[in-house]
C-alpha cells in the first residue's frame, strides 16, 4: 500500500491515484472496477446517459466492485441546454460538413434532435438516489441542494478546477476534494469562470497555487503518466493524482482499438486543442479532419449543436476504422502510454514506481 494521505481517509482508497473519467463511450465498468479493486479510485463518465441508464450503471458498478468508485457528470454552462439553433444557420453548418457526410455514407441529424441532451437535474437526481460512493463534476459547481443531499446520503463530492479562482469557488461551495486540471490534460477542458483561452494553466504551475489557496484535498491532473509525475505532483502539494490517458490505453477502456494504437506512439507526441468535434474545447491527437477544418475553429456552433452534427461522422468513421475523422482524445503525455497493460497491471506498476 502506498500512502493515500487524507484523500485515502476521505474516499477509502489505498493509493493516491484516481482514474480519470471518460465520456462519449470511452469509459467502461470493467476499467473503473479494475482500478477500484486495485486500491485506486475508478471513475465512469456518465454525462450523456439518461437517468435510467445512470441508475443501471451504478447498480452494475456496485456489482463489479466492493470498493469505492466515482461517477462523473458535466455541470451545464448557462444557456447551454436551452440553446435552439436557427434553421438557416444550421444548414450552413451542415453544408460545411457535407463532404465528410458523403465520404462516410452518413446523414446529418434531424433538426429536432440537434439540441437534445439529458436534463442535468434529472441525471443528478437519479445519481443521488443510486448513491455511488463518489460523484465527481467538471464544468462547474453543483447546486447547494445537490451538495446537501450528497452529504446527507454519505456521498463524497469532487469538483474540477482549471484555474485557482475556480478551485477557490469549489472550496467555498463545500466540495470534499478538488481536481486541479492543468492544460496538459486530454479531453474536454472544464473552464467555467473564464473562457478556455484564459484558463490554460499548465499542471505543474496550477497545482502548487491551488494547494496554497484551498483547504480541501487537491488531486493533480494533466500530463501525469508514471511514478515520476506522481511524485512531482505530490511534492508540489497535491494529495493525489488523477490519471487519464494512460488508463485510456488499457485493455479495459472503452476506446476503440484504433484509438488505443495511436497512444504510446510518436504520433501521440503532438496534441492540439480543438472545438471541431463537439463545440467545446478539447485536447486530442490531430488528424486529417482537424487539420483540414482548422480554419473553421471559431465558426463551428457551440456544444451540444456541433456535437450532434459530428455524431454521425464520428460513428461512421469509427465503424469503418477511419481514424482521420474521429476524435482521438489524449493528454500531452500520451506518447508514454503502454497499450499492452490491463488497468490493474498499470495501477500496480504506477504504485511500484511511486514507491
Amino acid at each position: 500500500m502506498s500512502d493515500p494521505g487524507r484523500l485515502g481517509e476521505l474516499l477509502g482508497i489505498d493509493h493516491p491515484i484516481v482514474q480519470g473519467p471518460f465520456g462519449g463511450g470511452l469509459s467502461s465498468v470493467a476499467l473503473a472496477a479494475a482500478v477500484s479493486e486495485g486500491g485506486g479510485l475508478g471513475s465512469y463518465g456518465a454525462h450523456l446517459l439518461t437517468p435510467g441508464e445512470i441508475t443501471a450503471l451504478v447498480t452494475e458498478l456496485k456489482s463489479a466492485t466492493s470498493r469505492p468508485f466515482a461517477v462523473n457528470l458535466w455541470v451545464p454552462l448557462e444557456g447551454e441546454r436551452s440553446a435552439v439553433p436557427d434553421k438557416n444557420e444550421l444548414i450552413a453548418h451542415i453544408e460545411r460538413l457535407r463532404p465528410y457526410y458523403q465520404e462516410l455514407g452518413a446523414s446529418p441529424p434531424a433538426y429536432e434532435v440537434v439540441q437534445t441532451l439529458p436534463e442535468f437535474d434529472d441525471q443528478i437526481d437519479a445519481l443521488l438516489a443510486a448513491a455511488p460512493p463518489v460523484i465527481s463534476f467538471v464544468m462547474g459547481i453543483p447546486s447547494r441542494r445537490v451538495i446537501d443531499e450528497a452529504r446527507r446520503r454519505g456521498i463524497a463530492l469532487i469538483g474540477t478546477a482549471t484555474t485557482v479562482d475556480e478551485a477557490v469557488a469549489l472550496d467555498h461551495a463545500g466540495l470534499d476534494a478538488i481536481v486541479a486540471s492543468g492544460s496538459d490534460a486530454g479531453g474536454h477542458r472544464g473552464a467555467f469562470l473564464a473562457p478556455v483561452r484564459e484558463s490554460l494553466v499548465g499542471t505543474f504551475s496550477l497545482v502548487p497555487q491551488v494547494a496554497d489557496a484551498v483547504t480541501t484535498p487537491v488531486i493533480a491532473a494533466g500530463g501525469i503518466a508514471d511514478g515520476r509525475g506522481i511524485r512531482a505532483a505530490l511534492a508540489l502539494g497535491a494529495d493525489a493524482v488523477q490519471i487519464g490517458t494512460v488508463f485510456l490505453a488499457t485493455r479495459e477502456s472503452g476506446a476503440s482499438d484504433a484509438h488505443k494504437r495511436q497512444l504510446g506512439t510518436p504520433a501521440a507526441r503532438t496534441t492540439v486543442l480543438t472545438r471541431l468535434f463537439s463545440g467545446r474545447t478539447a485536447r486530442g491527437i490531430p488528424n486529417r479532419f482537424v487539420r483540414e477544418m482548422a480554419a473553421h475553429e471559431d465558426a463551428v456552433p457551440p456544444y451540444p449543436i456541433q456535437n450532434a452534427l459530428m455524431r454521425p461522422i464520428r460513428q461512421s468513421a469509427a465503424a469503418q476504422g477511419r481514424l482521420e475523422y474521429v476524435n482521438l482524445w489524449a493528454g500531452q503525455a500520451a506518447a508514454m502510454a503502454d497499450g499492452n497493460l490491463g488497468a490493474r497491471e498499470l495501477l500496480a506498476e504506477l504504485v511500484a514506481q511511486l514507491r
